[in-house]
């Protein structure tokens, strides 16, 4: 118990520590100091774009914004003179001459809420967008464990799972065992036999009312969704691996086989072939040089991490960094403060 206390507090600490600095990092750009940190501009990483939900234990808050947040992020960098260009044109507007800084707007795993509540929002200001879709969420075969952790442990003050030596009872009545048990469960399919470990969840999960492939459906767009989506000239379908795995922990034959699925997919939706990739998770060590090696060799344009960072003239267009749109600091200055590259800057001394 002690040990969960103190996690909590320590995410709390942390959270106030960023915010801190990326106060302070706003009010130096703001001074015109470390111009050149910014580079080129930035690419953007949204998941959930929805009005604000009132959740007693909601692990997963950082992976969402609410509609008012993204206008007003949209509207500060335009303010701040970035221009908006959708990322499979990135190439060649960052081989132009233009010195006005680039925003690319990107949002992963398809999300119903990116049609119901982001759309209209980037249609209004005109600022193109990729959706990453991942092909076993588009035809229900697949699962978001994130969500159905979230969910599994919010319903129970108990919980059994085995972590490969047998079943284990794990405390889950109060909010810091349940954020612990998530941290427990989610680090462990982050090592091991990802498949493997998703399917147990999946199948303890099950045993206590909660449907798996049920929230996939009712998080995600289905094909007919996507169609809809793009109706609109602003947006754009990206491949995004056909089961949401690391690649970087799969063989070289499997890892090929996700990502020309999910490119295969793409293409049956939009009617060509996406020249834009992300890689799930996306940060080491889920991304290996091998995994840029293969999407180049398949004839992706470009490929997006999540490694955080702002955009060089001459970047590794296979591994580019991005800079996510964080549900616990939904604040217009914070938006700027990150495009200015300047906390990069800083944690790179």
């Amino acid at each position: 118990m002690r040990l969960g206390l103190g996690r909590l507090v320590r995410n709390h600490v942390r959270r106030a520590a960023i915010a801190g600095g990326l106060e302070a990092a706003h009010l130096v750009a703001r001074s015109g100091l470390l111009p050149h940190a910014r580079g080129r501009g930035a690419i953007f990483t949204l998941h959930h774009v929805r009005p604000r939900r009132e959740r007693v234990f909601d692990p997963n808050a950082h992976l969402e914004i609410t509609p008012d947040f993204l206008e007003r992020a949209i509207l500060a960098l335009r303010r701040d003179g970035h221009r908006f260009v959708a990322l499979e044109d990135l190439p060649a507007h960052l081989a132009s001459a233009d010195p006005r800084p680039l925003a690319c707007f990107t949002l992963d795993d398809g999300y119903r809420n990116n049609l119901e509540f982001a759309l209209p929002i980037f249609e209004r200001h005109g600022v193109p967008f990729t959706v990453f879709i991942t092909a076993g969420y588009v035809d229900r075969t697949h699962t978001l464990w994130w969500e159905t952790l979230a969910d599994w442990l919010s319903s129970c003050g108990e919980i059994r799972f085995d972590f490969g030596a047998g079943e284990e009872a794990i405390a889950t009545g109060s909010l810091v065992q349940k954020q612990a048990a998530f941290d427990r469960i989610a680090a462990h399919i982050h090592v091991g036999d990802e498949a493997r470990a998703v399917a147990v969840l999946n199948h303890a999960a099950a045993l206590h009312g909660i449907d798996p492939l049920a929230i996939t459906d009712r998080l995600t767009l289905d094909e007919a969704g996507l169609r809809t989506l793009l109706e609109s000239p602003l947006a754009s379908l990206g491949a995004h691996t056909s089961s949401h795995r690391a690649l970087a922990r799969l063989s070289d034959g499997e890892a090929r086989r996700e990502v020309l699925a999910s490119a295969e997919r793409v293409e049956q939706v939009a009617g060509r072939r996406t020249a834009s990739f992300a890689y799930p998770y996306g940060f080491r060590p889920t991304v290996s040089a091998r995994d840029h090696r293969l999407v180049a060799d398949l004839g992706f344009r470009v490929a997006v991490t999540t490694e955080p960072g702002t955009l060089s003239s001459s970047p590794n267009f296979h591994a580019l960094p991005r800079i996510s749109l964080n549900g616990h600091f939904q604040s217009a200055r914070y938006v700027l403060a990150l495009a200015s590259g300047i906390p990069f800057r800083i944690a790179a001394m």
